[in-house]
């Protein structure tokens, strides 16, 4: 199968050579690096011309074993395309700094107030214009303010909510969703 001269390649190394010498089923060969190796002659693919006709004889594709052989390259994130029409989505920050100038007089109970009755200003305006989805951004802290979102949510029949994407908002953010009547 193999005789001296014949350029091989091994089928799972990337080592290419020269048949030196074929004894029984073993080959020796010269390797492009100048070092003498032995392999099974089941382990070694003829390359160059005479391939060629064993390819087209056999139906092998010598560079289609050789493309599964090597280790794929690690996919790059793809992010997520938007359609050019689709607007962005409402997000309304629940933290009192964002909402008033100066907290200094405010108790632990008038703040939660503050952000519930926002919060619900958001979800009533959000019914009345058909607006699809509303993000809102609680912050992780103790899950006082989260708490009572949730239980503000459940209080509406037409209203589905979730966390909000991880990657984006941390785990401080609750999707709502309105399910419109039609």
């Amino acid at each position: 199968m193999f005789s001296k001269g014949d350029k091989v390649s091994v089928l799972d190394e990337a080592v290419d050579g020269v048949v030196v010498s074929v004894k029984d089923k073993v080959v020796t060969i010269e390797t492009v690096d100048g070092f003498v190796m032995n392999f099974a002659a089941n382990e070694l693919i003829k390359i160059g011309e005479s391939a060629n006709l064993m390819e087209e004889i056999k139906g092998i594709n010598i560079n289609e074993i050789k493309k599964e052989k090597e280790i794929p390259k690690p996919r790059s994130f793809v992010k997520e395309k938007k359609d050019k029409h689709e607007l962005p989505v409402p997000e309304f920050d629940l933290h009192i700094e964002k909402l008033v100038p100066n907290k200094r007089g405010m108790s632990n109970y008038d703040i939660l107030t503050l952000q519930s009755e926002t919060a619900k200003r958001h979800i009533e305006f959000a019914i009345r214009n058909r607006i699809p989805k509303i993000v809102f951004i609680h912050g992780v802290g103790e899950g006082v303010l989260k708490a009572e979102l949730d239980f503000l949510f459940g209080r509406y029949d037409n209203i589905v909510f979730q966390d909000a994407n991880y990657q984006k908002y941390g785990a401080g953010a609750t999707e709502v969703y309105f399910k419109q009547n039609k």
